[in-house]
């Protein structure tokens, strides 16, 4: 696949899952439009939308149909909305800015914001339960795989390993178990959430998909370190230099720019080696493997 048949597949895919989610968070009885308003400001008009991205690319890799995959995108999305809301706010990383915006909490209120982000958790999983002709046993592992990332064993455990190290130096072992919960589970559970909605529970594909995205899961959040210290606030749409100023534990305030660099690729290349298994089919996940530690934003 050369660079412009991706960046048209991709293209076409940002504009899909736009679309998906612009239906699911309609919402016509949302208790208050303020509060629909805080939803959809929170998740619409997203730029990377990588994650919808791998359920996409793992899912047809399986041959899975885009229809079929549309709900878990959106899901994963959805939460991925509600964890950037969350963080945001000032009882947790206090961000005025998100994708060069005002933060939700600033744009609207904070309880504003803190609703949104619950009310988005819990439509992703209802998303997930409603699908039209997927199996119910299918369903059920989606909505397993995605909960289990998101709780104490992926994201939120990884949040609170973050907030409980601030102003500390944790080794470099410490610091990528916090990584690959905080950010990397969610990243695999969209890797996953394509197989399993293409029937491909368990097996050496499955097995192969999931070591792929532990690996970019950790590439992915190496990289988004180097940029909150060499990109500029412009370019990421956020305000740079927060980890810092913060006292966060970074790759770069760690090991510097340099190898932190060289960690990230050698992720990818693990990433890279993992798709093995899927051959051609795995061409998608491949280039977003290259995109993940070569993105600016």
């Amino acid at each position: 696949m050369n660079d412009t048949a991706f960046e048209a597949r991709v293209a076409g895919l940002r504009a899909r899952i736009e679309g998906v989610l612009d239906a699911a968070l309609a919402l016509p009885d949302a208790a208050t439009p303020r509060l629909r308003a805080a939803m959809r400001y929170g998740t619409l008009g997203g730029d990377k939308r990588l994650r919808p991205l791998l359920v996409y690319a793992s899912g047809t890799a399986l041959d899975a149909p885009l229809e079929v995959l549309d709900a878990p995108a959106a899901a994963v999305e959805m939460i991925h909305a509600y964890s950037l809301i969350h963080d945001d706010l000032p009882a947790m990383d206090d961000d005025e800015l998100r994708r060069g915006q005002p933060a939700c909490h600033r744009a609207f209120d904070e309880p504003t914001a803190l609703l949104a982000g619950d009310a988005l958790q819990a439509r992703a999983f209802e998303v997930l339960s409603q699908q039209d002709g997927v199996d119910a046993a299918v369903q059920l592992a989606m909505i397993r795989e995605l909960a289990t990332a998101i709780g104490t064993d992926g994201m939120a455990g990884g949040q609170a390993i973050d907030l409980e190290a601030v102003g500390r130096t944790l080794d470099l072992a410490m610091l990528e178990h916090m990584h690959r919960r905080k950010t990397g589970a969610l990243l695999r559970a969209s890797v996953l959430l394509g197989a399993i909605a293409a029937g491909v529970g368990s097996g050496e594909r499955h097995d192969a998909l999931a070591r792929y995205g532990t690996e970019i899961g950790l590439a992915f959040q190496i990289q988004d370190d180097i940029l909150d210290v060499a990109g500029s606030t412009a370019t990421l749409g956020k305000t740079s230099g927060s980890d810092a100023a913060h006292a966060k534990p970074t790759y770069p305030g760690l090991l510097g720019l340099e190898e932190s660099a060289r960690l990230a690729r050698a992720a990818r290349d693990r990433a890279l080696a993992a798709l093995a298994p899927l051959g051609d089919a795995a061409a998608e996940l491949a280039r977003l493997a290259h995109y993940v530690v070569s993105r600016e934003h």
